[in-house]
């Protein structure tokens, strides 16, 4: 695998370390106001938020569930400060540090109790989910190639949709449409290659996110395009609004629920039937990229004739959270995974990577952080396995 710095946390003013001094403070206040922690929850999370910011790595207690598999992982980095250490690592026990916090895995009343699980429900509770589900429904009508495009699009930009058409530059640009590499014809000529194996899809975060990823695996079912679909998702609580297993549950009924009914209908009876299998490892909530997977679930994506990942962690974890000259081919950085991959992402963070050099030059010209606005994304595939 190709090598480049590998992005850290400590830089006052960079993008990571906004997240561990500016995002995360107020994402604690809102899980704390979101539920009525009591006062030991409360301190711990106190607690979490200074040791983030100002102290170093300190190990889970010994009576953790995953205190030994976290011993192994951080086994050169215990001590250090959190700025010193990789930011993908850092950021992953954080989060792994609020579950212990909030009483997530401990005995007692909040066992078991998703923190952020107050914003996923309020976002599904939305009422303009209905209208986005009644679109969703009506794309199903449209021709096929049209239908194709527009099933990639929702699932690209999921419910940060609009950001992608509120550019009103040269079309012609690429600061216009926000979508910096298309490789979605490779991607629909790749699942028609393959017709009848199964798609593997790579969840990122629930509610109106997973929406639409849903929509698009139906599609995959019903056009025969994929014989099975397996959805991965994360086995606990993970970047505030990553899905799990209930997370999926919610958004299926929210589709029968809606003008989309049918398809939450089908995709309901998919999953009894086993042609739609929710799935889970560990490794998802690990702090490690997926060049590191463990060898059963390398197997796992190999059985893939596709595996298309969701969102900018999955891509971070993908091609390494390292800091690449953005023209470096995907194939280089992505070509180790298991079975051809599609990466479906929008830009939040540092990494990136198969840029055009002429879109990096524009892109560089604007003077905007474009790297971490929310405001591009990319459709890769890489066909090496």
């Amino acid at each position: 695998m190709p090598d480049a710095p590998v992005i850290l946390s400590g830089d006052p003013g960079s993008f990571p370390w906004s997240v561990f001094h500016e995002r995360h403070p107020k994402l604690l206040r809102q899980v704390l106001d979101a539920l009525p922690y009591g006062p030991a929850e409360r301190r711990h999370v106190e607690q979490l938020l200074a040791e983030s910011t100002t102290g170093v790595l300190t190990p889970l207690p010994p009576d953790a569930p995953d205190h030994e598999q976290w011993l192994r992982w951080g086994e050169r980095l215990w001590g250090l400060p959190w700025g010193e250490v990789p930011f993908l690592w850092a950021e992953s026990y954080f989060y792994r540090r609020l579950l212990h916090a909030t009483g997530y895995f401990t005995s007692g009343a909040w066992h078991g109790v998703d923190p952020f699980g107050p914003f996923k429900s309020a976002e599904l509770a939305n009422p303009t989910v209905d209208d986005e589900l009644a679109t969703l429904s009506a794309l199903l009508d449209l021709p096929e190639a049209k239908r194709r495009a527009a099933l990639l699009t929702s699932a690209l930009w999921g419910n940060r949709a609009d950001l992608g058409f509120r550019i009103t530059n040269d079309p012609g640009s690429v600061t216009a449409t926000g979508l910096l590499v298309d490789d979605g014809p490779l991607l629909w000529r790749e699942l028609e290659r393959t017709a009848g194996g199964r798609v593997d899809l790579v969840a990122d975060n629930a509610g109106r996110e997973l929406l639409p990823d849903l929509v698009l695996t139906d599609h995959l079912l019903t056009s025969g395009l994929a014989a099975e679909m397996a959805l991965w998702v994360k086995p606990q609580p993970y970047y505030v609004s990553d899905a799990m297993m209930a997370d999926v549950l919610a958004a299926v009924g929210r589709l029968r629920r809606s003008k989309a009914g049918a398809i939450g209908d089908r995709l309901w009876r998919a999953i009894g039937d086993g042609t739609l299998t929710v799935r889970t490892h560990a490794f998802f909530c690990a702090p490690l990229p997926y060049h590191e997977l463990p060898a059963e679930l390398a197997a796992e994506f190999a059985g893939a004739t596709l595996t298309i990942l969701k969102g900018d962690l999955n891509y971070r974890r993908l091609v390494g959270d390292r800091l690449w000259p953005p023209t470096t081919p995907f194939a280089e950085a992505a070509g180790h995974f298991p079975s051809p991959v599609a990466a479906l992402r929008t830009l939040k963070s540092d990494v990136v990577t198969g840029l055009p050099e002429a879109a990096v030059r524009e892109l560089d010209g604007t003077g905007e952080a474009w790297r971490t606005s929310g405001r591009y994304g990319v459709v890769q595939v890489c066909n090496a396995g």
